[in-house]
């Protein structure tokens, strides 16, 4: 069925609770996230798509508007997309992976048309970093070097405050990534992140991008601030860190 802006906390919990027994999508996003650009219309696309399916319904949230429903959900990234039955969460899926985002929904899907969806529908997007292609298998296309800085250039711009991870934050693959992740949730900061482990360009890339060897990486407004241990001290250093980082230009 097609998406249903929700525009207030009484509108979601009204339609959450109207009947549990659908699949409910949750979709959270924001208006400043540029990955959220590109995963607002696939997500519209698959909704669309799902047109005659009454068993699913699809709500996208405004994650700084309702703020409430955010936190209600321990949502600190975006896009975000969050699958709900019978008031269980199903799967959570952080980042914008066109990909995982239909096969999850067709894993979870109560009828069976659900599972016969066709991901060629889905418009070939860039998707943290990787190359999607008819809704094939990630294919990693020959990339130059100055076509990779270029790369790197708007992805570490890609949020005011983006973390460079192994993993994503509902799913740290290494500790210090999971420390830094809980370090910006205590300090209520909103952030994009890109798994590393997805895309070995990036990865190896970032090193000499950054001139630093290790993971995780976090950027401000463009700028690498450092790892785990730096922002530690910057922190100690000034308790309002991140406030004057973004504010710096």
């Amino acid at each position: 069925m097609p998406v249903t802006e929700i525009e207030s906390e009484a509108q979601f919990t009204e339609l959450t609770k109207a009947d549990a027994s659908k699949l409910i999508v949750l979709y959270f996003h924001t208006s400043w996230a540029q990955p959220c650009q590109t995963m607002n219309q696939i997500f519209k696309t698959v909704a669309d798509s799902k047109a005659s399916d009454t068993s699913i319904s699809f709500l996208s949230i405004n994650a700084d508007e309702l703020s409430e429903i955010s936190e209600l959900f321990e949502v600190s990234a975006v896009p975000y997309i969050i699958l709900i039955r019978n008031s269980v969460i199903l799967k959570e899926l952080s980042g914008a992976d066109p990909k995982e985002f239909i096969n999850s929904l067709n894993q979870f899907s109560s009828s069976s048309s659900a599972t016969s969806t066709n991901p060629t529908a889905i418009p070939p997007v860039a998707s943290n970093g990787i190359q999607k292609t008819n809704g094939a298998a990630p294919v990693q296309e020959e990339e130059s070097e100055e076509a990779l800085q270029e790369r790197l250039k708007k992805l570490t711009t890609a949020a005011p405050i983006m973390l460079f991870m192994k993993g994503s934050p509902s799913s740290p693959q290494c500790g210090f990534s999971r420390q830094l992740v809980a370090i910006l949730r205590e300090h209520q900061v909103r952030f994009g992140f890109f798994d590393i482990l997805k895309d070995d360009s990036v990865r190896q890339g970032l090193k000499k991008f950054s001139d630093w060897p290790t993971f995780p990486q976090l950027y401000v407004n463009g700028e690498f601030q450092g790892g785990l241990d730096i922002v530690k001290e910057s922190i100690e250093e000034d308790d309002q860190f991140f406030e004057k980082a973004l504010q710096a230009v």
